[in-house]
């Protein structure tokens, strides 16, 4: 069986103290209490210190990355568009400056697999370079496991 994971990553307009990023700060901790109480959700990632996570992984500490487990990209899509998570999502241009790169992808994973940076990383960089395929997509294509599991017969 196999579970859906996503990365995404954004660079912010201001160092996190800033006055600039206060209510995405302030509302940080409410939006990941509703993704972990929403249906599909797995698991997330938790930092003590994102900004040594960035830098150490993407090379910038100016990002913000979130990667998260679902249980499908249905139940993901739910809670991106369809739950109070978007009036923040619709905010974004406050706090985050636009990235040129793909900076968010989906992947599938083996239903106890835990992903790391390092393949999020791999997955983006993937995305970036060879377009949406069965092994890195974002919601525009919304490939099923069927989709992966053959993809991956195939290469």
């Amino acid at each position: 069986m196999y579970h859906l994971a996503q990365v995404n990553i954004a660079k912010t307009l201001a160092p996190m103290e800033d006055p600039i990023m206060a209510d995405f700060v302030n509302n940080l901790d409410r939006i990941n209490t509703l993704a972990e109480s929403s249906l599909g959700f797995v698991w997330r990632l938790e930092s003590d210190d994102d900004d040594t996570v960035a830098e150490t992984v993407f090379g910038d500490n100016s990002l913000v990355i979130n990667m998260s487990v679902w249980k499908s990209i249905d139940d993901l899509f739910n809670f991106t568009y369809k739950s109070d998570h978007v009036e923040i999502f619709a905010r974004r241009k406050e706090w985050f400056s636009k990235i040129d790169s793909m900076h968010m992808v989906c992947w599938y994973v083996k239903q106890d697999h835990i992903p790391t940076l390092e393949e999020a990383k791999h997955r983006l960089e993937y995305v970036n370079t060879h377009g949406e395929t069965p092994f890195a997509f974002t919601f525009k294509r919304k490939y099923s496991v069927d989709d992966y599991l053959n993809h991956n017969l195939n290469t």
